[in-house]
This record gives C-alpha cells, structure tokens and sequence, in this order.
C-alpha cells in the first residue's frame, strides 16, 4: 500500500481553558480557550515542520468537539477518521499557574466522548497507509476499551509493517501506578521508537541509571530510544551508539506543558528526514524548548524554519 501520511496517532484532544492570570482556580474569573492532548499536539507539530499527518478520536456532538475538528483540521492535519459520538460529550481540562513550578491540571473528561473509542473505530487501511503509528500511556488510561483499542491498533501497525512510536506519559491522576506500569511495559515490547522520561523511567524500571534503562528497553525489543532528560537535554540510543544531545537554554518559561509531545515531534520529523539520531535528538531538543516559550499546549511549536533559527542551523531575518 502507498504510505499517503507519514504519522498516523490518535488519542483524547479536550477543550483547554488556561487562567489569566496566576492562583488558586477559585480566585481566577478569566480563562482562554484552546486545545489540548498529547496526541493531537504531536500531530500538530509535525504538520508544522512538513509532514503529512493523521490524527483521530471520538469527539462530542457538540461545539466544544467541533471546535477541537477545527482547530486541529487548521493545522494541516488530516481528521478524516474522526468519529462523532451523538451520546457523550468532549473532555475539559483546565490549568492551574503558579510561578516557577509547573502547572496543575484538573481533567474533566469521566465519561468523555474519547473514552467511549472501541477496536470497531479503527480503520485498518488508514493506519496501514502511514509509515509510523504514533501513540502515548494516556489513551490507554482513560478505559478499557480505549485501551483495547491501543493493542488493536498496535497489532495492525505491526502486521502491516508500520513503525510503532511510544511516549509513556504517564498520568497518575488518571490511573495508579501498578496498572499504569503493568500496561505501558507490554507496549514498550511492542514498541520501535521510544520516548521515556527519565522520571518515568525510573517509575517503570525502578532505576535512573541511564545505560540500566537503555539496555532494558532494548532488551525488550525497543530499536530506538530518545531519553528526556529535562532542560538538561537527552540521550538517544539505537543499541549501537548512545549519545548525550544538551539541551537548549531557556531564559524565561512560560508553559512547559506540551514540551514533550513537541521532543517526540522533533525527534519523528528528523527521523523521517532521514537524519541520525544524535541529529533528532538535537531537533527534538529544540522543539521542546521552543514549546515553552508560548503559553498553551501547542501554541509554541515552530515551523521548519524557525526551528532551524532557534537551533542556529540558518540565520533568522527578522526585518
């Protein structure tokens, strides 16, 4: 079949509401709208550096899920496969600021339209026709049948010869660690291109030892291995070279959610460039720091260019 998209992923997309201005929630009265979930912003990042991506879910039928169609429709991003549910409504999710620290987020999303998503959604020739399958711990979470729905997916990707990318994010608010650890371990052995945390890989692996995690998740079948290590940078591995990519500075933060969905971004889009994977570490360095210097979720996420800009690759022109 001819890959038409370079990145299939699917997963939860919410209404954001961000406050205006830092506190306690019950002290904020104006709040901006945009969107959010891990999924959709890889999907957005990547169209923003020049792919062809697909990303998909089940939204409300209502405006709330019309807007998150829109929006991410807006970026480039092919929503076709989208699936309307007449009975559930879309997911919220509001932020919480407070300086220096990273945001709090408070999730509406019990009994979302998205987590009603069955293995019966999936259309098979849509995630055969991409050369990767992008997908992260989160959907899994959200419930049984969403995470029916992740193995499905996997096990069509795989048979069909389709790269699986895997960022575990871990979300304690939505699942506890025992099932989060026992799922995204079996995923991680079905797994090509992997994006841990080093935070998350110690919860997973019981180690921060970075040659520890690398051996066991190569040992489970993973070939590549983008590890994130903060604003410290990263380290990549394929099982041959390991290598430490530094990061880059960041004088003022001013959201850093989002940052490691724009890493996994970063580091795809070299790859599919055909770049090494001490070059996608670096790119995906810089698009997650680029992510935090906007307030939003994928507000921040560079074109090509100006991620070329920010890493010094050209020089920008400004005026």
């Amino acid at each position: 079949m001819d890959k038409n998209l370079e990145v299939i992923t699917f997963g939860e997309a919410m209404v954001l509401f961000s406050p205006g201005d830092k506190g306690p929630l019950r002290h904020i009265h104006n709040f901006t709208k945009s969107i959010a979930g891990a999924e959709a912003n890889v999907a957005i990042a990547l169209a923003r550096l020049g792919h062809k991506v697909g990303w998909f879910s089940k939204l409300g039928h209502d405006e709330f899920g019309r807007y998150i169609r829109f929006m991410v429709r807006g970026e480039g991003v092919d929503v076709s496969r989208v699936v309307e549910d007449t009975e559930h409504q879309t997911g919220l999710l509001f932020k919480e600021l407070f300086e220096h620290v990273n945001p709090n987020v408070y999730y509406y999303r019990k009994n979302s339209a998205a987590s009603f998503i069955k293995p019966t959604d999936l259309d098979k020739e849509y995630i055969e026709s991409a050369q990767i399958l992008h997908l992260t711990g989160i959907t899994p979470a959200i419930s049984q049948s969403a995470k029916e729905t992740v193995f499905e997916a996997i096990k069509i990707a795989r048979e069909a010869g389709v790269k699986v990318s895997f960022d575990p994010n871990i979300r304690l608010k939505l699942w506890p660690i025992e099932q989060a650890k026992e799922t995204i371990l079996e995923i991680c052995k079905q797994t090509d291109i992997l994006f841990p945390g080093i935070d998350e890989s110690e919860l997973l692996l019981g180690t921060t030892d970075t040659q520890e995690i690398f051996k066991a998740f190569h040992d489970m079948g993973v070939s590549e291995i983008a590890l994130k290590l903060g604003k410290e940078g990263c380290m990549v591995s394929d099982g041959h070279i390991c290598e430490f990519v530094p990061g880059y500075i960041v004088e003022k933060l001013e959201d850093t959610v989002g940052a490691g969905d724009g890493f996994a971004a970063g580091y795809l889009s070299s790859r599919l460039k055909g770049m090494n994977i001490q070059e996608a570490g670096d790119y995906a360095n810089g698009v997650g720091a680029m992510a935090t210097l906007v307030r939003g979720d994928s507000e921040g996420y560079p074109s090509y260019n100006q991620l070329l800009a920010f890493t010094g690759k050209i020089k920008s022109v400004d005026r």
